[in-house]
């Protein structure tokens, strides 16, 4: 039976889960059309990216306890087109190619069809990208803008060690604080030291042979999107800092002590989350389409392959982001 969205029908595919687990619990499943509420568009998305959260979230931890009912649609990125505006004259009208993120589980993912979402979190897609490199933009270049310009409020002439460099984050994170005019360190696997040279990077450490903190030193801010998973990433970065320098740890529930110890060795410290915001992604939008922030997919899949993907993921090796098609 069809709605009254132009012709939309009231079912949509998508890849939810049905429970906690690994990738295999992702299935695809249809679901009936999200309806919007007062505030949100329906948007129909043309493809996803696959984050961090996501896995996290699959696997039990993330947002795993916000969840209130399964099957359960992940994906907070999208890029996609107005379906619905959220009113007759809003200025996002049908057809209009937009991107941002949505808060899931408080609303059903992009690993869908459609979704809806709150129009104060989207903006204008860019222009010069491929709706899979919009759709990789949202989470990981607010958070990095997070991380250097609303909270980290980077300078020119300071040093700045962005950890897993190589990654969602932290290959806007390298691009924004060199925009910034700041010294970049970056850690990364070897594979990854040209590229991120090429992306802005002074310094490149490899972290499998080198030991960063004995490599470079008077950091005033460090980007910790490691923590102490590995190798105490996180303690060894204190060692690096100035006094006083600033710490930003991004991964939930990477190192929960981080406060305490940042304190203890007279380091100031933060966590960090992304926000969405009509403002943040329009100007993040035109920097890419001014050609001053590069966007990297590793990779993309079919969305009915989302567990594939979260298989990649989790093997925690992704050169930029993976994106998930959702329409052709």
């Amino acid at each position: 039976m069809a709605c009254d969205y132009g012709g939309v029908m009231d079912q949509m595919h998508a890849v939810a889960m049905n429970t906690i687990g690994g990738p295999e619990v992702l299935v695809p499943t249809d679901f009936p059309l999200p309806v919007p509420a007062i505030g949100e568009a329906l948007v129909k998305v043309s493809a996803a990216g696959v984050n961090p959260i996501d896995a996290k979230t699959r696997a039990g931890r993330g947002a795993a306890g916000l969840i209130r009912e399964y099957p359960a649609i992940l994906g907070v990125d999208f890029c996609g087109t107005i379906v619905r505006p959220a009113f007759d004259t809003h200025p996002f009208q049908p057809g209009d190619a937009v991107y941002g993120m949505v808060s899931v589980p408080r609303l059903s993912g992009s690993y869908a069809e459609y979704l809806t979402v709150p129009v104060v979190a989207i903006a204008r897609a860019p222009r010069t990208v491929t709706e899979a490199q919009a759709a990789a933009v949202p989470c990981a270049a607010l958070t990095a803008w997070g991380c250097i310009v609303t909270v980290g409020q980077v300078e020119r002439g300071q040093r700045v060690l962005v950890h897993a460099a190589a990654g969602g984050v932290g290959h806007f994170t390298v691009q924004l604080a060199k925009r910034a005019g700041a010294h970049v360190v970056a850690t990364a696997s070897e594979r990854n030291v040209d590229w991120l040279r090429e992306l802005g990077a002074d310094e490149v450490i490899d972290y499998r042979t080198t030991r960063f903190e004995e490599e470079t030193g008077d950091l005033d801010l460090v980007v910790d999107l490691v923590g102490n998973v590995h190798d105490d990433t996180g303690t060894r970065s204190l060692r690096a800092m100035r006094p006083g320098g600033l710490l930003i740890n991004v991964p939930t529930g990477s190192w929960p002590e981080f406060r305490a110890d940042a304190a203890a060795a007279g380091m100031r410290a933060t966590d960090i989350k992304a926000l969405s915001d009509t403002a943040s992604l329009t100007a993040i939008a035109e920097l890419i389409d001014a050609g001053e922030l590069v966007v990297h997919v590793d990779r993309e899949f079919p969305l009915d392959e989302a567990a594939d993907a979260h298989r990649l993921l989790e093997e925690g090796h992704t050169r930029g982001k993976i994106v998930l098609r959702v329409a052709d």
